[in-house]
């Protein structure tokens, strides 16, 4: 049995509000004062934008046409990504979210086979890729990985689970309320809204700039935190 919302959201409507939230989430955590309410309260809307992107990514992955071809611009544009990343969080061994999702969507096919022949399998494989994930330091680490593989079965095996949405916002929620409860229950409520509709986002120059957004926003809030450097060095010299 699966609860649907009076109205709705397409992936397209998600896909903007996950952006919009990693802007705010981003302009707070690089360009705002550490500690204020305006600097919690955006970090907390901030909180919406990953575990939308996990589903999303899931989703994707269910419905492409070539899981290779998903993985490798995922990667694509993770390696991309590091410029900005670095020039924002220097060599302190983390990477972007890119990396993340595409690893998330790697797990994915893997995963897919094994569950065929076997659960435990299936689940020790999750559980490498997870550890992976923290190894390396990408964003989310383990955490990440785990929200990819439960948007996914939820959904591509949903006939296994009756009440899957409510399922699924709860082991969400129990993962992601590490980096807050409210940013989590948020996230769950634009998810339960999803249509299971594509939206507005269509076409190749569409859905790669979708993707390029992430790398080049990065950059502009580099720049501004530059800037920002250089004015404080200034001042204390």
């Amino acid at each position: 049995m699966t609860l649907k919302p009076a109205f709705g959201l397409s992936g397209s409507a998600l896909k903007v509000i996950a952006m919009i939230s990693m802007v705010i989430d981003h302009v707070a955590l690089y360009l705002m004062e550490y500690g204020t309410v305006l600097y919690e309260t955006m970090r907390c809307i901030g909180r919406i934008a990953f575990p939308v992107f996990a589903f999303l990514i899931a989703e994707g992955f269910i419905h492409t046409r070539s899981r290779y071809k998903y993985f490798f611009t995922l990667l694509g544009f993770a390696v991309i990504s590091e410029i900005p990343w670095y020039l924002l969080n220097g060599t302190d061994g983390t990477h972007n979210v890119m990396f993340t999702l595409a690893l998330g969507v790697a797990t994915l096919m893997v995963l897919e086979y094994l569950l065929q022949r076997s659960l435990a399998l299936g689940f020790f494989w999750t559980l490498g890729m997870a550890g992976l994930a923290s190894w390396l330091g990408v964003d989310y680490e383990w955490r990440g990985i785990f929200v990819i593989v439960i948007s996914y079965l939820y959904n591509g095996y949903d006939k296994f689970f009756p009440y899957r949405r409510g399922m699924q916002f709860f082991s969400i929620f129990v993962l992601m309320m590490h980096y807050g409860v409210i940013g989590a229950i948020m996230a769950c409520m634009f998810q339960y809204l999803y249509n299971e509709t594509r939206g507005f986002i269509q076409g190749s120059i569409a859905k790669y700039g979708f993707y390029s957004f992430y790398s080049v926003h990065l950059l502009f809030i580099s720049m501004n935190w530059n800037n920002h450097l250089c004015s404080f060095i200034k001042f204390i010299s």
